[in-house]
């Protein structure tokens, strides 16, 4: 099984799998990951095939990423008039999420007592894995945490962000697409997608915004209120 073709097949196949399964139950939390990550592990560890080789094999799927994340400027670009009537909003709640995000993970931090390590590895978790890597490195937290992190946001969000969409009577696509941009990037972005295109278009800025507010947000506020 030691060959890229095998391992690109267990990638899509199992995640087409865990689609599958989803759509067979209708079980919204019954996320495509849940059984496509567990599957893909269980694999790794009876055939000895180690994650830098199956990482490596899976190259082709990571550089897709990158025109994945562009082609939602194209989604912006449909929806750019929603999006300039609502500007202002966007940028105060984007704000205010990231300013949310990382208070929270601070004072959590401080009633468990817990070592300024794990806040300066937890504040970033609503970004992306690449920007919350770099923001955590330069504060000297745990950059594995960190990533850790931002995939169990990423995968709550997905999995949890309509239920409390509808709990919080959140009736605005606009305020959908902000809600699970802002705190479950990617994941969150997939799922705003299918919710609509005008969800899709604002959470994808979302994204974008919360990476550039996070990135000034976080060090201003251990500089603020250090951890010791």
């Amino acid at each position: 099984m030691h060959n890229v073709p095998m391992m690109l097949a267990l990638t899509l196949g199992s995640y087409l799998a865990g689609v599958w399964v989803r759509n067979r139950t209708r079980l919204s939390l019954l996320h495509p990951f849940l059984i496509c990550i567990p599957v893909i592990v269980a694999v790794l560890k009876c055939t000895g095939i180690s994650s830098g080789y199956y990482m490596e094999s899976n190259k082709m799927i990571d550089f897709m990423l990158g025109p994945s994340v562009v082609s939602l400027g194209l989604l912006m670009y449909d929806h750019l008039e929603t999006i300039r009537k609502h500007l202002l909003s966007i940028l105060v709640s984007v704000f205010t999420g990231s300013a949310v995000g990382v208070g929270s993970v601070y004072l959590l931090c401080r009633f468990f007592r817990l070592d300024s390590i794990f806040s300066r590895s937890l504040e970033a978790k609503s970004v992306t894995t690449p920007i919350a890597m770099d923001i955590t490195a330069s504060l000297g937290g745990n950059v594995s945490l960190a990533a850790v992190s931002v995939i169990l946001c990423g995968f709550i969000g997905a999995v949890f962000g309509p239920l409390f969409i509808r709990m919080f009577h959140i009736g605005t696509s606009v305020g959908k697409g902000l809600a699970l941009g802002c705190c479950s990037h990617g994941l969150g972005t997939s799922k705003a997608i299918e919710m609509g295109a005008v969800e899709g278009a604002v959470s994808g800025l979302a994204i974008a915004l919360m990476g550039i507010m996070t990135a000034l947000v976080v060090p201003l506020f251990n500089l603020i209120f250090p951890l010791q």
